[in-house]
């Protein structure tokens, strides 16, 4: 997956939108996006779209449900599984308990949805509180439904006070450069991909595509989206280029006709192992 687009569950109309949108996963937001009096709608219309959709769009379609700590998690589960999501969002999350504690509540509305076992996969946003960030480790190994990890600003500024998560110049604060980094190195961590934040500003493009292109320079696979003009901006971001997957091809093969070496010579430069694991990378991304 490359993009992942917020949708509110509750709107109908955008529900429709979005299946245009090209994203690899539509986000039928039930949290922040559905006002408490909506919920159930918004469950209601979710559950609907989700038997709807399957023959309409190629995107993997998630639920973001609602946090835990809310005790509607279950309720949003009982309404939306029978739907078969293919993922769920848990936003809020505050280590790898919490993933655990979801992986139980859907191995068992899988098996009363007839859906089988750990097909289910989980999306944890792990920065949107302060133990949240200084759990962000202990996500390895807490289950094997676990699709990536992904960050948020807006709700971590919210939850320590602080006024901005941006500089004057649009830069991150070191807090928030901190949750961010810690996230991609949870992700490496685990052994899933790293899903980068949303940007909240989508009337300005340009700034949103210098935004993406660092994303990738720093080792982020995905993107999340507010609007669906986003989206191919993302997907042409995160898409490798014919360069990138050139000089992937050429270092792939390089070692391959080396045999086992440790290090090779290209072009009277010297590639090591690393640089073959991040070429096979690059290539997988491609592929899938």
């Amino acid at each position: 997956m490359r993009s992942l687009l917020f949708v509110p569950a509750d709107s109908e109309r955008k529900l429709d939108k979005a299946l245009t949108a090209e994203a690899d996963v539509l986000i039928l937001d039930l949290e922040d996006s559905v006002g408490l009096e909506r919920k159930d709608d918004g469950r209601r219309i979710a559950g609907r779209f989700l038997t709807e959709a399957r023959g309409r769009t190629g995107a993997k379609l998630y639920i973001r449900v609602n946090d835990l700590s809310t005790g509607m998690t279950d309720t949003d589960l009982g309404a939306i599984m029978a739907g078969r999501p293919d993922g769920i969002m848990l936003p809020k999350a505050e280590g790898g308990d919490d993933v655990a504690c979801l992986a139980a509540s859907l191995r068992v509305h899988e098996a009363e949805n007839d859906i089988a076992d750990g097909s289910t996969r989980i999306l944890p946003i792990i920065t949107e509180t302060a133990i949240g960030v200084l759990n962000a480790a202990s996500y390895r190994g807490s289950s094997e439904r676990l699709a990536g990890l992904t960050w948020g600003a807006e709700d971590l500024s919210a939850h320590i006070g602080a006024l901005s998560a941006r500089d004057s110049e649009g830069r991150y604060t070191d807090l928030f450069r901190l949750a961010r980094s810690t996230t991609l190195l949870a992700a490496a961590a685990a052994g899933v991909p790293a899903v980068d934040t949303v940007f909240p500003n989508f009337s300005d493009m340009d700034a949103f595509a210098r935004d993406c292109a660092n994303a990738v320079r720093d080792g982020f696979v995905a993107r999340m989206a507010i609007h669906p003009a986003q989206v191919p901006v993302i997907n042409r971001a995160f898409t490798p280029s014919d360069a990138e997957l050139e000089k992937a091809r050429a270092v792939v093969k390089a070692f391959a006709e080396a045999g086992n070496a440790g290090v090779v010579n290209i072009g009277g430069r010297m590639y090591d192992r690393p640089h073959l694991a991040l070429a096979e990378r690059v290539l997988a991304r491609a592929s899938s």
